[in-house]
């Protein structure tokens, strides 16, 4: 009779457990997508299925990360393929979705220390459960090898399964989105190539801290110098910058990040290299690209770029076949539209200074070859933003939102902040849904400071 409630229950416990069901009967289902870097990722050994993480892993990182994911793009395929033809790259799908995207290290010493800077979604989850959300009904999370396009076909596949049981595990109940970086790009991608099902299986998306027109600074020095993600002698325990880049080369998702060109910055992002003249060796002069004019900077800094791999020497040039592709994965996130019964809400990071323009050389030590540039380190000019992404780019949607809110928060922060989580809430209609049905009857949008947001 009581279903999952369980039996035999009486008074006050009856009726609590029969508003609790009716509660979770009434939720519409949520499924959290993550963003680049954002879900955890093993190797599975093909001879004997044995599997073994290699993203994300405090302990003996750099060696694994080498080991299994380092890759080379495939120009027939679109993947980008590991160099270690043992294994497959894998996203787990315990606890429906969640775990991948839930904390990326889950060794039971970084949750006994509570190491927070591998917590990724986790409070997030723990909110919605104590919401009355629940796994595998309610909520789900989309977990995948962000190494790829977003764009490509495995992705695409993967994200319509997810929608699909989301709706049918929740009987029928249309799907509230919620995306993270990058996975805000992966859901337009999928807007536009599936808007059918798009429209058949969401209902709201609302989108953090999105990348909507690149990440100028922090893509531009990642494709020449590598990505940290750590700072401190916490980066000792971790992948290596170096390590970092030779992947990141071969990353179609990372080329995708580029800074569109033609978009309407408010400051035009720029690559500088102090030179020396080639024709007087005693002056130095700064050079300046722009973002069309950088590609041909990418091009001569990397073509020296290699890496060994078991006694094997594999050449990483700047990739033209990734860029052709990544060009026309713009060109579709630049034309996808929001379908009009899809309720969109835009939340992005402020006050956090955040690279727009890189810097390579120095008037005083000037780069001689720009072969140099990939073992120098960079000089930064910054603008608003969450750290990572710019205000500039992060709120340029292009959809017509129902809310579009600032909040000072730095980019992998906004998932647990409070007043995100109280947005959420809010939105999702879990602290009065007995009094909301259907869409909002208004589409303000409301760009605030966090104590300016009326929750």
């Amino acid at each position: 009779m009581f279903g999952d409630c369980g039996l035999g229950l009486s008074g006050f416990g009856r009726r609590r457990c029969l508003r609790d069901c009716s509660e979770d009967a009434e939720r519409e289902p949520v499924l959290l997508v993550s963003g680049i870097g954002g879900s955890i990722l093993n190797a599975k050994q093909k001879k004997n299925g044995f599997l073994i993480r290699v993203w994300v892993r405090i302990l003996f990182s750099n060696y694994e990360f080498k080991k299994c994911l380092w890759s080379m793009y495939n120009p027939k395929t679109g993947y980008a393929e590991t160099l270690n033809q043992d294994i497959d790259i894998v996203v787990p799908e315990d606890d429906y979705g969640l775990h991948a995207i839930d904390i990326l290290d889950p060794a039971w010493w970084v949750k006994f220390l509570h190491v927070t800077d591998v917590y990724h979604f986790h409070d997030m989850i723990d909110m919605l459960i104590d919401c009355g959300y629940k796994k595998g009904t309610t909520l789900f999370g989309y977990g995948y090898d962000f190494r790829q396009s977003n764009r490509i076909d495995a992705a695409m596949v993967g994200l319509k399964i997810k929608l699909q049981t989301s709706y049918k595990a929740s009987g029928g109940k249309k799907v509230n989105i919620i995306s993270h970086s990058m996975g805000g790009l992966l859901v337009r991608c999928f807007m536009y190539l599936h808007n059918d099902i798009f429209v058949k299986y969401v209902n709201k998306w609302i989108c953090i801290a999105c990348p909507f027109q690149g990440a100028p600074g922090c893509i531009n020095d990642s494709l020449l110098t590598g990505m940290q993600f750590v700072e401190g002698f916490k980066s000792f325990f971790f992948v290596s910058r170096w390590t970092m880049h030779q992947l990141l080369v071969e990353c179609p998702s990372i080329y995708e990040l580029l800074p569109n060109p033609l978009f309407k910055w408010k400051e035009q992002p720029l690559i500088k290299v102090w030179r020396k003249d080639m024709e007087d060796n005693d002056s130095v002069k700064l050079e300046v690209y722009d973002s069309t004019e950088c590609i041909d900077l990418f091009r001569k800094a990397l073509r020296n770029n290699e890496l060994t791999y078991h006694g094997e020497y594999f050449a990483l040039p700047f990739n033209l076949s990734i860029l052709n592709w990544a060009s026309r994965t713009r060109q579709i996130l630049d034309v996808a539209q929001l379908p009009d019964n899809v309720d969109f809400y835009n939340i992005y990071g402020i006050s956090y200074d955040t690279p727009h323009n890189v810097c390579y050389g120095s008037e005083a030590s000037p780069i001689d070859d720009l072969s140099e540039i990939c073992h120098t380190m960079p000089e930064y000019s910054y603008v608003d933003g969450d750290g990572t992404v710019p205000a500039d780019s992060a709120m340029a949607d292009g959809f017509a939102a129902k809310a579009r809110i600032a909040v000072k928060a730095q980019h992998r922060a906004l998932l647990s902040d409070k007043t995100v989580l109280k947005l959420l809430k809010q939105w999702l209609g879990v602290a009065q849904y007995s009094q909301q049905s259907g869409h909002s009857q208004t589409a303000k949008v409301v760009d605030a400071f966090p104590e300016l947001i009326p929750v």
